[in-house]
């Protein structure tokens, strides 16, 4: 048997350990492995080869992807996947392993309609896949946030400023959240949460009055502009205000101990159910136990607010 695998969309740390799980699980079982690079933009055009263990060694620390990743806004195209599929039966390749978020699982999902198996593996920052608790890279995007927030308090207090921090999430406010409560946030701003230009500066004004020395606020991107929330708070409170878009620096890196356990996990899960003839299935992380969930299910899962939105009054 011989098994593909590619990472597509956005990069995300722990993609690499999910990419030698794969191929060194496949290789344990006698099965021959194929990297497919540069992401459905490469799986058309046949930028594939064999890999060996050694092709995968040295890479479980390495954030990114040694695969690459791309997008290719044509791969919705039937006859343009048919391309792909045709390119991996060329080598005889009997299924494939997609690790990406919405996008790739999209894409995989269409491939499995096509005839060619695919085992869909989490891997985005955003957290934004429902049908899994975790995504490969959130954890590890969240401590990213949190060095950075924490750096930028300290700045706060000295100056007596309001620190306002758009973290990225894309439609998903759990980077938000979580570094929101994990840095004392006294403001955390979300899809889920709402956003009020009027009741954040009341918010502001009433923490001045009773003597807050300085405030952060996570903002998840997409949901206003940071750099004119920060301007308003300073023209309508007695704080000064600053604004710092973390952006892509949440992306790289070393993966976390978390996400390198769990991507390791996950990508020899997937071994595991295409030699036993399992396709079409998305793997899932709830609690430390991995499973899988039938691919056309996996993106319409619902999907509710984190439950550490109900400790926020509390904590903050």
């Amino acid at each position: 048997m011989k098994i593909g695998v590619l990472t597509s969309g956005g990069d995300a740390p722990g993609m690499n350990a999910a990419i030698r799980a794969v191929v060194r699980t496949a290789i344990s079982y006698g099965m021959e492995a194929y990297g497919v690079f540069d992401g459905y933009k490469g799986l058309v055009e046949n930028k594939i080869r064999k890999l060996e263990r050694n092709d995968v060694g040295q890479i479980i620390n390495r954030g990114g992807t040694i695969l690459g990743s791309s997008r290719l806004k044509d791969f919705v195209k039937t006859e343009v996947m048919q391309v792909g599929i045709d390119n991996l039966r060329n080598l005889g390749i009997d299924a494939l392993v997609t690790i990406g978020g919405d996008g790739t699982y999209r894409g995989a999902m269409d491939l499995t309609r096509l005839g060619m198996p695919c085992i869909a593996l989490p891997g985005t920052i955003d957290n934004d896949i429902a049908s899994t608790e975790y995504t490969i890279g959130f954890f590890t995007a969240l401590d990213t946030a949190i060095d950075a927030i924490d750096k930028l308090r300290d700045t706060s207090f000295s100056h007596q400023r309001c620190t306002v921090v758009e973290v990225m999430g894309r439609n998903c406010g759990d980077l938000a959240i979580y570094s929101g409560i994990a840095c004392g946030a006294e403001i955390v701003i979300t899809k889920d949460t709402g956003y009020d230009r009027e009741t954040v500066l009341k918010q502001v004004q009433q923490a001045r009055k009773v003597g807050k020395r300085h405030l952060v606020i996570v903002v998840a991107e997409n949901i206003t502009d940071v750099t004119l929330l920060a301007k308003d708070i300073q023209e309508n409170s007695e704080y000064e205000a600053r604004a710092s878009v973390l952006g892509y620096i949440q992306r790289g890196g070393t993966p976390s101990a978390f996400d390198r356990i769990l991507a390791s996990k996950m990508g020899s899960y997937a071994v595991e159910l295409i030699r036993k003839g399992i396709g079409g299935q998305a793997v899932y992380a709830k609690s430390m136990d991995v499973g899988y969930i039938d691919i056309f299910s996996a993106l319409g899962v619902d999907s509710k607010p984190s439950d550490l939105y109900n400790y926020l009054p509390r904590l903050n």
